[in-house]
């Protein structure tokens, strides 16, 4: 079994409220757990309104599976997000 995870930070430029990130950070969440399956959450900087932090973690059986995956997403993100990804660190 192979469990592979990502951080990733986005830029939010036009969030000027917590409200407004939130809604940049469900609607990011949703989408990518529905279409991928895979565990998505806000890991950090919770409280920084123009930056969102998230967390994901993929688990497969083969190691190629499990990264073409996790690269699947973090292009989905990058396409859908409605801010800049500005940091990729894989765990």
């Amino acid at each position: 079994m192979f469990t592979l995870s990502v951080r990733l930070v986005f830029q939010i430029q036009h969030a000027r409220s917590l409200k407004e990130k939130r809604m940049v950070s469900r609607g990011l969440i949703d989408k990518t757990r529905h279409k991928y399956n895979a565990s998505v959450a806000e890991v950090g900087t919770q409280d920084a309104l123009q930056t969102l932090t998230l967390g994901v973690a993929v688990v497969s059986g083969e190691y190629s599976h499990a990264r073409n995956m996790l690269d699947d997403i973090i292009r989905f993100m990058e396409r859908s997000a409605d801010a800049e990804l500005v940091s990729i660190l894989e765990e």
